[in-house]
């Protein structure tokens, strides 16, 4: 079979929204390095970053025109003469930050972002380094690998990440929402053997949490105080061992509230918004004694941990709702109107 020479892409020529994103058909495929490896794309799943990049709201540095998105799953086509790692016709996935590989993470890693600093994933094809790329668990199809990169991988360096206080059976940890980060922290957590006390933005979201395995649920939006409770039901009333904090100033004092001394508030993002008229000071922490850790997705040992445990415990991510390639812009607007549950990934069929 020979191997495509071009490939169809998004490319973001601007931040003014979801409209800024425009197929490119029939692009260049980059030549094939000795390190490299030749990837079809089968799936792309969105984040909240992918969103606020096309609206011109992420914190951080972007160059455009860019190919976005970071998560995707599909197989190897071709390898270079160089790779040791992975052959022909294997399944993987695309690490998010490409030269974050083990340990601490640092700038130069940081800046190798895709769909940030670096061409993202929505695409049919694509070149990537060997050492950007993890074999995808072997429980999952393709729709579900797609959504590894980003959201599962934060919340698994969210119970995992420090090693010395790594999630044990029988701790609490208190997720914030139904996205898909919050949703991984549920998943692990449960087959960790960890309690959790899930918030949601409805009843019917808290019983599909439920559902999942957590064993408490709050309605946050009819108890504005989920904080102080989370703390009244936490074993011993001492508070929850983790706090899954995605929500930003706007949930942090909450999430202050319900942490027990020595707990762990991982902070990943800010979909409650930027900022707020009333939120905790730096002395909270001290008042608190917690630790306020901030994190951007994870290593790639870290992903190859995750994958082994969910190959292990048969987890499965869940997806909300899927859109086809040509369907892009409908699937950003989706997300962004908070429509979903889990995932929405974009499938990647061939254009007409």
């Amino acid at each position: 079979m020979s191997l495509p020479k071009t490939t169809n892409q998004y490319v973001l020529k601007s931040t003014n929204g979801f409209d800024s994103l425009e197929i490119e058909k029939d692009a260049q495929i980059p030549e094939l390095g000795d390190y490299d490896c030749l990837v079809q794309i089968q799936a792309v799943s969105l984040n909240y970053r992918d969103l606020i990049i096309a609206k011109g709201q992420y914190p951080f540095p972007v160059q455009l025109p860019r190919i976005p998105c970071s998560d995707g799953a599909g197989n190897i086509l071709a390898i270079g003469k160089k790779v040791t790692e992975f052959e022909v016709g294997d399944k993987v996935c695309t690490l998010f930050n490409q030269l974050h590989q083990a340990g601490p993470i640092n700038m130069r890693a940081i800046m190798s972002g895709l769909g940030g600093a670096v061409d993202g994933t929505l695409r049919q094809h694509a070149v990537f380094p060997e050492h950007g790329l993890v074999a995808a668990p072997t429980n999952l199809t393709p729709t579900e690998a797609g959504t590894l990169s980003c959201a599962p991988l934060t919340a698994w360096n969210a119970l995992y990440g420090v090693q010395s206080q790594a999630l044990k059976p029988g701790q609490t940890v208190l997720t914030q929402g139904t996205g898909g980060v919050s949703i991984a922290a549920v998943q692990f957590a449960v087959a960790a053997g960890a309690n959790v006390i899930a918030t949601s933005s409805s009843d019917e979201k808290c019983e599909m949490l439920k559902k999942l395995g957590a064993q408490r649920t709050i309605n946050y939006k009819t108890t504005p105080n989920w904080g102080e409770i989370a703390k009244s039901i936490s074993p011993g009333k001492e508070g929850v061992d983790y706090v899954i904090e995605v929500g930003g100033p706007n949930t942090m004092e909450q999430s202050m509230k319900a942490i027990k001394p020595e707990g762990i508030i991982t902070v990943i993002g800010f979909v409650g918004g930027a900022g707020a008229e009333k939120q905790p000071s730096t002395l909270d922490a001290l008042t608190n004694m917690c630790t306020i850790r901030g994190i951007l997705v994870g290593s790639k040992k870290q992903f190859q941990d995750m994958n082994r445990a969910i190959d292990a415990g048969n987890i499965h991510p869940v997806v909300d709702k899927t859109f086809e390639f040509e369907q892009a812009k409908e699937a950003y607007q989706y997300q962004w109107d908070q429509k979903h549950v889990g995932k929405v990934v974009i499938q990647l069929g061939r254009l007409q």
